[in-house]
């Protein structure tokens, strides 16, 4: 029996592929959660899949200079969000990493959630979760959330055409719609600046 459960687990594992975290309640349809621990605790000595901290592991990334690579951020959070059932939105610096916006990989990652405060570091690397308001949260998960959250970052001093010209192809294929509804809360210059860049008029 031990045995079908590993494979079921591990057949999961590898359908997700590559950079995959996840939590034991990922897997809490094939088991118990005494069942899924020691399955993922198996795999785990068998060097198939990497624990990353207490009930978070990952189906780890390889190169093939660099050998095995560190989880993605927003791989880790989308695995917590999932556990915990809660919103997170990518925000600071790493928001406009992720666009384009900036070349600045940061060593602590913010994303903001509607969930409790955490912190978890991983390797060298510190993600942040911030509790934050709900109109703050009104975007999660959109790219024009993604993209408030970035320009919040750079200042609208610091945006200049070439930041404009990625952001339009960002935000290329979002609808009118889309972008009033997701913009409600946002600040008045941020929500100003992208319906010009978008063409957008009210």
């Amino acid at each position: 029996m031990a045995e079908s459960i590993v494979h079921n687990v591990k057949n999961r594992i590898i359908e997700h592929g590559r950079g995959w975290c996840f939590t034991p309640k990922h897997f809490l349809d094939l088991d118990s959660v005494t069942g899924v621990r020691s399955a993922l605790s198996r795999l785990e000595k068998a060097k198939v899949i990497r624990r990353l901290t207490q009930g978070l592991y990952d189906y780890p990334r390889e190169h093939p200079s660099l050998g095995v690579l560190p989880p993605k951020a927003e791989e880790v959070a989308k695995a917590i969000s999932e556990k915990n059932g809660i919103q997170v939105q990518p925000s600071g610096a790493y928001a406009a990493n992720l666009i384009g916006l900036s070349e600045q990989v940061p060593g602590r990652v913010v994303f903001l959630t509607n969930g409790p405060s955490k912190k978890i570091k991983i390797g060298k690397q510190e993600i942040l979760f911030r509790t934050t308001t709900e109109k703050n949260m009104y975007p999660a998960g959109t790219k024009v959330g993604l993209v408030i959250q970035a320009f919040r970052n750079l200042g609208k001093e610091n945006i200049d055409n070439i930041a404009q010209a990625r952001t339009r192809k960002f935000l290329s294929g979002t609808s009118k719609n889309e972008l009033i509804k997701n913009l409600k809360y946002s600040p008045q210059w941020i929500r100003a600046l992208i319906f010009s860049i978008m063409d957008v008029t009210i």
